[in-house]
């Protein structure tokens, strides 16, 4: 968002894995996890450093790139090991939103000038830590980089008297009268450092701090207070909790007005227990939080909408839902897309484990890879064919025989409908 200050985490990957800097080779834990918690706990964007040293663990690293982007929703920029355009192609193509050119490295500044003319200048960012480096060569940076991210926080004055162009800067420790004095930096977009990269650190707890500060920052400021809802007898408002990706209804739960003020502040949804009478953090204690994407109230004011990244199960049986009990269920035929092309997904992938004699599936899936290319390149001429029809039936026919061949194909290559939802999001 225009004029917000940002968080940035900074992750390092050597081997694939998360480790905790370049110098010390730690393992963070999952990797995806670990971006999984970024994402939802309130960092704004990811700045990932591949260590490789060798074009195998490059192209591991840049493969686990490209997984951490399908599976999240915040800003990924990353760099390291960058020797040639390809890499940075690879990268933009990885998902990343921006490529990090070393200002150490001799050859960056003609790379990135090259990179800035064929994929944009919004795209190419330096990382830099001497002020000699701008001193030298101050215009070509203002023309092929589009942001700094400065390592080196005591030359931020000497940097603002040579360029305009925006920063990020490495705090190298937390004091907060020092980063709310540095965030109030016109051409300062954002800070990094260790202690953001912590997952065990509040993050919204940080963002509120910089709040009452004067800083701008990217966090809940509600539309709707408290006093603006309509409460039940109890003085409480019901929620409908949502996951934010499927839209499936995982719980019911209910809020009073200190739970609404710590759900606003934390960005972790919080209740108010009518059986324990008490606060209630979901998850707080078995691992399973939710953190809120978003709340909207109803037409009348008095019941909640939350939508959620859900962690691990929403009920206390183990089911991902609360609601799994079955009242009565009219059959119907689905035509959500979302859901019948997931359901035909799955049924290809049953008959791969479990085969019928007369499945017709199965009949391609036996013949091989071969085959299965064989039966797209066919029903590819077919939708050309039909297109010059000016009936669109055809046209309908075709392209569903020609998407049922592709999910076999799918199915072959362990490629879920997911990974071609996030990958098509980036586009």
């Amino acid at each position: 968002m225009t004029g917000f200050k940002n968080i940035v985490a900074t992750l390092y990957l050597k081997n694939g894995q998360a480790v905790k800097s370049a110098s010390d080779m730690t393992v963070m834990g999952d990797v995806y996890n670990l971006c999984q918690l970024y994402n939802d706990s309130g960092i704004d964007k990811i700045i990932i450093f591949d260590l490789s040293t060798d074009d195998d663990e490059h192209e591991k690293n840049i493969h686990t790139i490209e997984n951490i982007n399908r599976n999240i929703d915040i800003k990924v920029c990353a760099g390291g090991n960058i020797n040639r355009i390809e890499d940075v192609k690879k990268l933009l193509y990885a998902g990343c939103l921006q490529v990090i050119f070393n200002a150490t490295k001799d050859s960056s500044l003609e790379l990135a000038n090259v990179a800035s003319e064929k994929f944009g200048k919004d795209k190419i960012l330096l990382s830099i830590s001497n002020v000699d480096y701008i001193f030298k060569h101050q215009e070509e940076i203002e023309d092929t980089f589009h942001e700094l991210l400065v390592l080196n926080i005591d030359i931020i004055d000497a940097l603002e008297n040579l360029t305009s162009t925006p920063y990020v800067v490495y705090m190298p420790q937390f004091d907060m009268d020092k980063i709310i004095d540095v965030m109030k930096r016109e051409t300062l977009r954002g800070i990094a450092g260790e202690f953001i990269n912590d997952p065990e650190n509040d993050i919204m707890a940080l963002k509120t701090k910089l709040s009452d500060g004067g800083i701008l920052v990217d966090n809940f400021t509600p539309d709707l207070k408290w006093s603006d809802l309509k409460l039940n007898s109890d003085g409480m408002v019901p929620v409908i909790v949502q996951d934010y990706r499927n839209e499936q209804v995982l719980m019911l739960a209910y809020m009073n007005e200190e739970a609404f003020n710590v759900t606003i502040n934390s960005g972790r949804m919080t209740y108010w227990s009518r059986s324990r009478n008490e606060l209630w953090t979901k998850g707080l204690t078995s691992g399973h939080l939710q953190y809120v994407k978003s709340l909207t109230a109803d037409c009348d004011y008095d019941t909640i909408l939350a939508k959620v990244s859900q962690v691990g199960t929403a009920c206390h049986t183990g089911n991902r839902t609360c609601f799994f009990n079955n009242i009565v269920k009219k059959e119907y035929v689905e035509k959500n897309p979302l859901t019948v092309l997931e359901s035909v997904y799955a049924v290809i992938v049953d008959r791969m484990k479990n085969p019928k004699e007369d499945s017709y599936t199965n009949a391609v899936m036996e013949k091989g890879i071969d085959e299965i290319l064989k039966k797209l390149g066919h029903e590819c001429t077919e939708i050309i064919l039909a297109a010059k029809n000016p009936d669109s039936d055809d046209l309908k026919f075709e392209i569903s025989d020609f998407m049922y061949h592709c999910m076999i194909l799918m199915a072959q290559k362990n490629i879920t409908w997911a990974e071609i939802a996030g990958e098509l999001a980036q586009r």
